[in-house]
């Protein structure tokens, strides 16, 4: 069900505290014990903005909503909400709405009575909060199940509930807690895409934690890789998937292969192919080198005396991505699958890098 868009503009048309505020992240520290969660973090969220944090586990990015959120504080660093720290308010009163992976619904509450319990605890009257909670459900496509209780409801519509359950205070900044994760692909590609209208519609301030990056590319305005507590590159998803600015994000962003070559001067050699090394020469380490290259970068075609040979095929609709085991290297390249007829198993290819520049970083270590 797609969510309803016709009572957008009444949601807090009596409130000031409708649109974003800025969010800044200022040089944030945490540690627990020995370990090190948020190492210097600094970050600057644009009012009205989505961003994603994104990286493995333990990278830091649930510390990070946390200190936002009020839920944890931080050894050093601040957190500014509106140019105002708020780094030792309580979390109840930051303004901030918050959406968990667990729904975290009342089950003893409808669907219309969990929307108004914040409401309820700023001392609304019961109208109004009836009211403004019957909106909101009709706002997430949910007017049917206003009386429904949870155990009655699916997780996409529990979910629903919990948004709309953060976004009846009117919050100025809507934090989202790997909100997705626990819902099959369906229904969490549908749910992605009416958040970020919905989103995108109130102009709220979003930070969206998630490991996964699918989620994070299609969302988010810019997205922040993290990795150890620290900040690895924040930009635009086109630009993060095109300039990686470090191998790790070459690596963790989209899909890479990785293959030796031969560092002369400004340039590397790939595949028998001079390509300008990407980004600052001096980071460039010494030594043995491989390139990040990636499945567009590559070109394939048969060649019976070739030195790469097709060792698996997966159908990916309008491209077909071909596995190729070619000098000690397994790439992934990216075909038309009106083209692909030809390269089956055990093919015998060429590959060519059509690349303008190349990532490149030290080889991984061999067990």
């Amino acid at each position: 069900m797609a969510l309803a868009t016709d009572s957008l503009t009444t949601i807090g048309s009596d409130s000031q505290s409708l649109g974003g505020a800025p969010v800044v992240f200022d040089n944030l520290t945490r540690r627990f014990g020995a370990t090190t969660a948020l190492d210097r973090l600094s970050l600057d969220i644009a009012p009205g903005e989505l961003v994603a944090l994104l990286g493995p586990s333990g990278c830091g990015k649930t510390t990070a909503l946390r200190v936002l959120a009020g839920f944890d504080r931080p050894d050093n660093g601040r957190v500014l909400v509106d140019g105002k720290d708020v780094s030792h308010v309580p979390a109840q009163r930051r303004d901030m709405g918050m959406v968990f992976q667990s729904y975290s619904l009342f089950p003893n509450m409808n669907a219309r009575d969990n929307v108004a319990f914040g409401l309820q605890i700023r001392h609304q009257r019961a109208s109004q909060r009836r009211a403004k909670a019957s909106e909101l459900l009709d706002l997430v496509g949910l007017a049917d199940h206003v009386t429904k209780y949870p155990h009655q409801l699916s997780g996409g519509q529990q979910q629903r509930v919990a948004l709309a359950r953060a976004l009846a205070i009117e919050p100025r900044v809507l934090l989202l807690d790997e909100p997705l994760s626990a819902l099959d692909a369906k229904v969490r590609a549908e749910l992605r895409d009416q958040i970020r209208a919905l989103q995108q519609r109130l102009a709220i301030t979003t930070v969206f934690v998630t490991h996964d990056q699918e989620e994070a590319m299609s969302m988010a305005d810019r997205v922040c890789v993290m990795l150890q507590g620290r900040v690895e590159q924040v930009a635009t998803p086109s630009v993060l998937y095109s300039q990686p600015a470090t191998p790790f994000v070459g690596q963790f962003v989209g899909v890479s292969s990785r293959v030796a070559v031969t560092r002369h001067g400004d340039h590397v050699e790939v595949l028998g192919r001079e390509v300008p090394i990407r980004g600052d020469l001096n980071a460039v380490p010494a030594g043995e080198l491989e390139a990040l290259l990636r499945p567009e970068d590559l070109n394939v075609v048969v060649n019976p005396s070739g030195l790469g040979v097709v060792t698996h095929r997966s159908f990916l609709g309008a491209t077909t991505r071909i596995g190729v085991g070619i000098a000690g290297a397994n790439l992934r390249v990216d075909v038309r699958s009106t083209h692909a007829d030809d390269l089956e198993l055990g093919t015998r290819v060429d590959v060519s890098v059509n690349a303008r520049d190349v990532l490149v970083t030290t080889p991984r270590p061999t067990n």
